[in-house]
């Protein structure tokens, strides 16, 4: 672990599969880094995936940080508990404000910022029933295992060009039995979006939910205007709320939503702040967030200024 002195090459705010991949990364480039981790990665909220290549079976979210955690321990303890609450950039170096889980707050210095915290689903509003998403009763990813409803009754929960794109992703990709539930928001739908739900069978019901029956761990039915509904497979379509306000602090580039806009090598417009995973504009994806650490990692490493242990000059 750094002490307060130290500059590191790399500081990796998240400590979900992107921000592990980073570091994954830079500890096999002999990079100096730390992992800061809220505990809160979106991923650990998968039940299982099925679209991580080599695990034909599927792999929870959980399963796979734990996994990439183990990976990464064997290069050294790189891997801080905390939450990082606020960045300054200065001419040759970002300092971070890192508050401990146990309590305590300290400074940071270091040469790269990699951002990795993610995104949060914006819950639906069931009776009696908060959290449902983050509990695993409402599922949000059709395309990690929407192959395992086909054909099945599915709602989506939903409105506006969200919600209506998934529910069309889902009936166009595996079942023709797809119900949008709006939550009480009125679609007002133009003539390409009805054309939409009609050639895809879409049923749009925008009565609010009056009451939920449960079996065991599982939403068996919905109660709209007095009458009860029963669907295999519940999906939510809210849309994300971005972890973005660190880099937003200092000016980065963001899309109205406020996800990051990066360039090619997954850097902001911040010079030396680089982001990964659901935090970056685009498909929010595992693998992709993956792709985006990899990318990331090997340009931090060929930009920075310092050489590595065993480069002429190096420590």
């Amino acid at each position: 672990m750094p002490s307060d002195g130290d500059i590191l090459d790399c500081l990796i705010v998240g400590g979900g599969p992107a921000g592990l991949t980073a570091a994954l990364y830079l500890a096999r480039f002999k990079r100096s880094i730390l992992v800061v981790d809220s505990g809160s990665p979106r991923a650990a909220w998968i039940p299982t995936s099925h679209n991580i290549p080599m695990f034909a079976s599927g792999i929870s979210g959980t399963e796979i940080i734990e996994r990439a955690r183990d990976n990464l321990e064997q290069y050294g303890r790189c891997i801080e508990s905390g939450t990082v609450t606020g960045l300054r950039k200065q001419p040759d170096r970002f300092i971070a404000l890192l508050e401990g889980n146990g309590g305590g707050t300290r400074q940071i210095s270091a040469r790269r910022i990699l951002l990795a915290t993610g995104a949060v689903d914006i819950e639906p509003d069931l009776p009696n029933l908060p959290n449902a998403v983050q509990r695993g009763l409402v599922r949000y990813c059709p395309i990690c295992d929407g192959y395992e409803s086909r054909d099945k009754k599915v709602a989506v929960i939903g409105y506006g060009d969200h919600g209506l794109g998934e529910a069309v992703f889902i009936a166009r990709t595996y079942s023709r039995d797809v119900t949008l539930l709006t939550l009480g928001q009125h679609m007002h739908l133009d003539p390409e979006q009805q054309a939409k739900i009609d050639e895809h069978g879409i049923k749009v019901m925008d009565a609010p939910v009056e009451s939920l029956d449960m079996e065991g761990d599982r939403i068996s039915a919905i109660h709209l205007n007095g009458q009860e509904h029963r669907f295999d497979v519940l999906y939510s379509a809210l849309g994300l709320k971005y972890r973005s306000d660190l880099a937003l602090s200092l000016g980065a580039e963001h899309d109205s939503k406020g996800s990051l806009l990066v360039d090619h090598h997954c850097q902001t417009s911040v010079k030396g702040l680089y982001a990964a995973g659901d935090i970056v504009r685009g498909i929010d994806q595992i693998v992709v967030g993956m792709g985006h650490a990899a990318l990331a990692a090997i340009h931090i490493h060929n930009r920075c200024e310092l050489p590595t242990e065993d480069e002429p000059g190096g420590a």
